[in-house]
């Protein structure tokens, strides 16, 4: 199958890791987050790259260039790149969400369970991408040709 079809949200709600990288394309990538009660993501900054977040469960704060907005189920965060940013669980259970990055951030199909396994090791996106590299096409005369670029 090309691509990324399956149930979000269900996805999203039963996650329990800091981190779980579900999908990574050549210029997006989805990525499922559970912070812990009290937890947050950490003040980051994305120079090169925009990112959004959609709360599925749970509430909390987002913090973006200083300023404080308070944030539930069903809000979607658009973080433009540049933007200094933070989200942090301000509720007594685990605030399940999930991200987009564009570009990608972190390897395909990495998974951190917790805040401090992500900040142990450090991993960023390496070019791999789910799919992987189209495969070259013959041409019928024994040469190949690459897919056409985006």
């Amino acid at each position: 199958m090309k691509g990324f079809v399956e149930d979000i949200e269900d996805l999203t709600v039963e996650n329990a890791a800091f981190r779980r990288v579900l999908y990574t394309g050549k210029h997006l990538q989805l990525v499922l987050m559970a912070l812990k009660a009290g937890e947050e993501i950490g003040s980051e900054t994305h120079v090169g790259h925009d990112q959004f977040f959609r709360i599925e469960k749970g509430k909390g704060e987002v913090w973006i260039d200083g300023e404080r907005t308070k944030i539930k189920r069903d809000d979607a965060i658009v973080v433009p790149a540049g933007a200094t940013h933070n989200i942090v669980n301000t509720g007594s259970k685990s605030l399940k969400l999930y991200t987009l990055y564009a570009p990608p951030q972190h390897p395909d199909g990495l998974v951190r369970a917790t805040k401090a396994d992500a900040a142990a090791t450090k991993a960023h996106f390496d070019g791999k991408t789910t799919e992987g590299p189209a495969p070259a096409k013959a041409t019928g005369r024994g040469g190949t040709h690459e897919k056409p670029a985006d």
